[in-house]
């Protein structure tokens, strides 16, 4: 048998993978490429809820009507607000509705005052303290920021300080001209204590999801080249948040930078949306400042999430991450894949695709270096 030369050799190796390349440059082209990254990423990233993190969300008692932070003392005023006046909501006892309601108020305006010097005193110079105090001063910061003590709202100190404001409330005297032009509890104050019981908000069926988060996918400028708006990723998400709001009657957060953009968005076609994650740059960003606030607002631990398809699974895994188990709402992409036909519009996709399996690869190998801790 002849010798095959080695220049022939060479050519053979070349022309074939030059076919290969070609052929694969074809397959991106083709719309079976990116379904068949989305099926895999779906099938091999893992959704599985981080149960440590998952504690900070427990309380599961998510409003969007208060911004007060659980366990705080203004928090701790309004659970005894509600716990005295669930008491005393009875028709014949409507003056005494207006004098707690006055007093909370007042309560309300003491409580941020002190805040308010406190915080004046912490601008004051300090004497620096000797390494002993600085470790002593992590210690206790670092024992009050973990979840499971973040969660222990009825501590001994808590329990007391709510006596010591229901005692306010029904006992400090105020003029009755200030009593005369209350109105009594407001529509939130009586819609919150049909979910409270004992000033601790219920939670509800924990197979429900208890919010709607949806991504920013970016801003542009509008027609006039001078304004700032959504851009067509982010237009089709919120294009299907109008959709699911029908069905579920759920309170919207918007995550990204983009969220004050969203939100005008929304409002111009008459949804509210009152939730507001402003701060986030990147998918991680979105999930850890996105739970942030949903913990600060009482936790949910189980949302709808809205997004594209490609970038679903990497999102649904930073939230599990964070202790959110997440329903998929997948929005639509800008542009449609053809049937079966090569086409720009379904390179699109191919390269989306791509972006998200490095991604994902990165985030399971090395994390997410670019991710702040806090907003």
């Amino acid at each position: 048998m002849a010798k095959v030369h080695w220049m022939v050799s060479l050519v053979r190796v070349i022309t074939i993978l030059f076919v290969l390349l070609g052929c694969f440059v074809l397959f991106l082209y083709s719309p079976f490429y990116s379904q068949l990254m989305v099926k895999g990423l779906n099938h091999f990233v893992s959704v599985d809820v981080n149960e440590v993190a998952a504690q900070s969300q427990k309380s599961a008692a998510l409003s969007e009507h208060e911004n007060l932070e659980p366990g705080s003392n203004l928090w701790i005023a309004r659970q005894a607000y509600l716990k005295l006046i669930e008491k005393r909501f009875q028709p014949e006892s409507s003056e005494d509705l207006k004098l707690i309601q006055a007093r909370y108020k007042l309560l309300q305006q003491l409580i941020v005052d002190e805040q308010e010097k406190e915080s004046e005193q912490e601008k004051k110079p300090i004497i620096p303290l000797s390494n002993e105090q600085i470790e002593q001063a992590q210690e206790r910061v670092a024992a009050a920021s973990t979840p499971i003590d973040f969660l222990q709202f009825n501590t001994p100190d808590n329990l007391v300080l709510m006596e010591k404001y229901v005692v306010f409330l029904e006992t400090y005297p105020i003029e009755l001209p200030i009593v005369e032009e209350q109105e009594g509890p407001s529509k939130e104050d009586l819609l919150e204590l049909e979910k409270n019981k004992d000033g601790i908000v219920e939670a509800k069926n924990s197979t429900e999801p208890y919010a709607i988060v949806v991504l920013g996918g970016g801003l542009t400028l509008g027609a006039n080249g001078k304004d700032i708006v959504v851009n067509n990723y982010t237009r089709l998400r919120l294009e299907r948040t109008l959709q699911v709001e029908k069905q579920y009657d759920l309170p919207i957060v918007l995550s990204g930078v983009e969220a004050p953009y969203m939100q005008a968005w929304l409002e111009e076609r008459g949804l509210e949306a009152k939730l507001l994650e402003n701060r986030s740059m990147n998918t991680c960003e979105n999930s850890r400042f996105s739970s942030l606030l949903l913990q600060k607002k009482g936790g949910a631990p189980k949302v709808i999430l809205i997004t594209d398809e490609y970038h679903m699974p990497r999102t649904r895994r930073l939230f599990a991450l964070n202790g959110i188990e997440t329903v998929p709402v997948v929005a639509p992409m800008p542009t449609t894949l053809t049937r079966w036909r090569p086409s720009e519009k379904n390179y699109d996709h191919s390269r989306r695709a791509n972006y998200e399996m490095l991604a994902t690869i990165r985030d399971v190998l090395f994390g997410s270096s670019d991710c702040r801790e806090i907003p």
